[in-house]
């Protein structure tokens, strides 16, 4: 299946990234309705872009969103204290904050989180990324670490959300894989 990345204008198409969301996040009806409200918000902020992978029928199966960060906003109100105690509080400043990464569970481990939050940064002028992610091993983590992203503070508590999260961040642009090496070498 072909997959197209592009621009997305996120605001028109909110309820399909949500719903790819609910289903790779595991999100209930009520915390989509918030998040709607958050995602509209977001979009409206200075520098706020997104991109999306849409299957060749227009289907959107994974989106990515992200704006320069601003310390001002409650995400960075509520990192900002085990960054600081951790010496990292000034990833804060001049930072692209990738804010959402989701891809579909049917379209995942095919390079399209990775497509999307390279080419998302690759678009930023900041030098540097910051996210959080559920402090667990998995795919995400294992995808950033792999682009590069290093754990800022770990163990970081949302007031809505069960389990810890770790706050990580990147020199950008982000690190991408060694060119694959011909096994057999040209002969003359």
């Amino acid at each position: 299946m072909e997959l197209v990345i592009g621009p997305l204008d996120l605001g028109a198409h909110v309820d399909e990234a949500l719903a790819v969301q609910a289903v790779a996040f595991g999100l209930a009806s009520d915390e989509i309705a918030v998040r709607r409200q958050i995602v509209l918000r977001h979009m409206t902020r200075p520098g706020a872009r997104a991109l999306g992978a849409t299957t060749s029928s227009g289907r959107l199966v994974g989106f990515v969103y992200g704006m320069p960060n601003d310390r001002t906003q409650w995400w960075s109100s509520m990192v900002e204290p085990p960054l600081r105690a951790r010496g990292n509080e000034d990833w804060l400043d001049d930072s692209f904050a990738i804010t959402e990464l989701h891809v579909h569970p049917r379209h995942q481990r095919r390079g399209i989180g990775r497509a999307l939050i390279t080419t998302i940064t690759d678009g930023a002028t900041e030098p540097r990324s910051i996210l959080s992610a559920i402090d667990a091993d998995g795919p995400a983590r294992s995808l950033y670490h792999s682009l590069g992203y290093r754990d800022l503070a770990r163990r970081v508590r949302f007031p809505s959300a069960a389990r810890p999260y770790a706050v990580m961040g990147a020199r950008l642009p982000l690190r991408r894989p060694a060119p694959a090496r011909d096994p057999l070498p040209d002969r003359p």
